[in-house]
């Protein structure tokens, strides 16, 4: 983490603080949705109480909306303005809180803001995993804050342990459940034996998910959220293209089913990792955890972020990973903390962000679970492990259910590259005795 003061010519607007007067901090919102519209609710009920433990008083001195008619509760419509572009430009405003989501407009906007000398709160996953290590860079060239605490798990503390506690850390491994319509969905299979399509429609109707659920279940959401970590996590410019996604929607109760007899529970993941040569693996899929790991026991909508390193060992952070009230807190914390920093003339820098030497899926190490649908003969499991063999794939354990034509093996393997898999796999799938391949789903160690 690098501190530093601002760069000639860069304003630091703050109202003097004489006799006991609070600095007044002024906050311009982009966006008044369901973050939006909660950040400024909170704002308002917590400021007396901000200010008598911090002796700054932030206040909202507009919105920008693209609406001016709707009603907002708890929002002052005389607050309200349609004109984002002057909101920024605004020299009464000291602090940008953006929640209007977007890419490209919305990184103008905060491009404007950085060259105004105004710090930057965001929760927008989309463009930090597009353009993070620009807008980290443009900050840390204003000697302005760039504050997304908000944009990974929403309710966890966790980007400013990374940015701050563990900077010094030499981690080595981040797992994530980091998409609660997800691990909503994976819970209900779990828990209750709900099929996937029904677990789906339960999330929609209770609003966990969306009408159209893509971004969620396919692992995009979550895959934004793991290029966000692994830039913070090992300081080098990760981007959305960087990262390996695979979602969640061939997962079967019967998939479910096996992994518990097996002793795991099924999560969609985002694994971080860092390796020995200093590459960076960064993948987001289903994975078999072990039932006794802290992840397993993560249910419902929670998100929980689990670290390992040489120093620490392993710690965990869970908690509210999505919703309008949870985002705000670690928003309005956020907000709190970028305006001490304006007040000190100073800001926190992630400092220069090398391109990451990106680790392909092909060449990641893992165990896997592997179900084949196989002729129940003499011969045929000798056939099949021979194959495992031939590509250096060495099982761990199997399985068979059931006889006959209903014969299914279930394999786990030993750590494995997984282009040697992928190799198994397609030899596995010329044989004669073998009529399907089943499931494939990588696992994490005990």
């Amino acid at each position: 983490m690098i501190w530093s003061t601002p760069r000639a010519g860069v304003r630091v607007a703050v109202a003097c603080r004489c006799m006991g007067e609070a600095r007044t901090i002024t906050l311009g919102v982009l966006g008044c949705g369901t973050v939006g519209t909660s950040f400024c609710q909170l704002l308002t009920a917590q400021c007396d109480e901000i200010e008598r433990r911090t002796g700054l008083r932030l206040e909202i001195g507009s919105v920008a909306v693209r609406d001016l008619a709707k009603d907002r509760p708890g929002v002052d419509r005389d607050l309200l303005t349609d004109d984002a572009e002057s909101l920024v430009s605004d020299d009464s405003i000291d602090v940008i809180v953006e929640t209007m989501g977007g890419v490209e407009h919305t990184m103008e906007l905060v491009l404007r803001a950085f060259a105004s000398g105004k710090p930057v709160v965001t929760a927008n996953k989309e463009l930090l995993a597009l353009h993070g290590p620009e807008l980290h860079q443009a900050a840390s060239d204003a000697g302005v804050d760039l504050a997304l605490e908000a944009s990974v798990a929403a309710g966890l503390p966790f980007i400013r342990a990374l940015r701050e506690s563990l900077v010094g850390e030499d981690i080595t491994r981040v797992m994530g459940i980091v998409n609660g319509t997800t691990n909503y969905i994976l819970s209900q299979m779990t828990d209750h034996g709900a099929g996937y399509a029904d677990a789906l429609a339960e999330a929609q109707r209770l609003g966990f998910a969306e009408a159209e659920p893509s971004a969620d279940v396919d692992g995009f959401d979550a895959g934004s959220k793991a290029a966000i970590i692994a830039t913070l996590a090992f300081g080098q410019a990760v981007r959305t293209g960087d990262v390996f996604v695979e979602g969640i929607s061939t997962i079967t109760a019967e998939d479910i089913s096996n992994a518990e007899r097996l002793g795991y529970v099924i999560k969609l993941l985002a694994v971080i990792e860092r390796n020995a040569d200093g590459s960076i693996a960064t993948r987001v899929h289903p994975t078999m955890v072990p039932d006794a790991h802290p992840l397993a026991s993560v249910r419902g909508s929670f998100n929980a972020v689990y670290v390992e390193g040489t120093g620490i060992d392993q710690i965990m952070f869970y908690g509210r990973g999505a919703g309008g009230h949870p985002t705000a807190a670690m928003m309005v914390g956020d907000a709190i903390d970028v305006a001490i920093n304006l007040t000190a003339g100073s800001h926190r820098s992630v400092g220069p962000l090398p391109n990451a030497s990106v680790r392909s899926i092909e060449a990641i190490t893992s165990a896997y679970y592997v179900s084949v649908d196989a002729r129940d003969e003499p011969g045929v499991l000798a056939a099949i492990a021979g194959v495992f063999g031939n590509h250096r794939v060495s099982i761990r354990s199997m399985e068979q259910e059931g006889m006959g034509d209903e014969a299914r093996l279930v394999f786990i393997t030993h750590d494995a590259v997984e282009a040697n898999l992928r190799s198994t796999l397609s030899d596995l799938g010329g044989l004669d005795v073998v009529k399907n391949i089943g499931q494939v789903l990588r696992v994490i160690g005990d």
